[in-house]
């Protein structure tokens, strides 16, 4: 799994975005909840954020950093790429067939991934090695309810991403990700409970964290 825990927060007057809190919690630690779903967890980020994961997050984590840093989305995913390939070499690992890529201001992360997971799980049961058929979908991604394609709460087919991530060689720094995913055949999940709900704003910040104090359940 990659997380993306760059950028710059400039509609947030600036701020460091993963160490935001929501409802109590940092944005970084929310997604982290995703981490039982996945063998390795890269976040690429700076330095800075590293306290955000909290402390039970810390030695379980793979940090990485584009360069140079603010590179954009893609960048950040080459960069998360680069360190999954490294520690999978260390560790004698099998690469992954589907990986997790998530924003780190997904407040609802862990359960978008889930949704993406079973959709995943559900892909493999009519293509793959077991059935004798080529797969043929790339990755799957949540779609809103304006119809925008959330392409940083989605899972793709590993191979499929790193050959994506290769053709743009040098011109990762800045690209679009409908650069890095012209060419990927792409399912849209529609993401009817709204689990891909970002932040951008404090806006963001006030209205989320009040979702999740009217979602948590009464002490009886």
């Amino acid at each position: 799994m990659i997380v993306l825990a760059g950028g710059r927060g400039s509609r947030l007057g600036g701020a460091l975005k993963p160490a935001i809190e929501v409802a109590g919690r940092t944005l970084l630690s929310r997604v982290l909840d995703t981490r039982p779903l996945a063998r390795h967890v890269v976040v690429v980020g700076p330095p800075a954020a590293r306290p955000a994961a909290g402390d039970r997050a810390g030695a379980a984590l793979i940090w990485a950093l584009e360069d140079p840093p603010f590179g954009g989305p893609v960048a950040g995913i080459a960069a998360g790429l680069a360190a999954l390939k490294a520690h999978g070499e260390a560790n004698a690992d099998i690469p992954a067939d589907w990986l997790l890529v998530l924003a780190c201001d997904l407040p609802w992360g862990a359960d978008a991934a889930r949704l993406l997971v079973v959709a995943a799980s559900a892909l493999e049961t009519t293509s793959g090695p077991e059935t004798g058929s080529a797969p043929t979908v790339d990755g799957v991604h949540l779609v809103d309810s304006t119809g925008h394609a959330q392409w940083l709460a989605a899972i793709y087919r590993a191979p499929a991403l790193r050959a994506a991530v290769h053709r743009l060689g040098d011109r990762v720094n800045g690209a679009s990700m409908r650069d890095l995913l012209a060419g990927l055949n792409l399912d849209g999940l529609s993401d009817e409970s709204e689990t891909g709900t970002d932040v951008d704003t404090w806006q963001d910040v006030e209205s989320s964290s009040e979702r999740l104090i009217r979602s948590k359940p009464t002490e009886e």
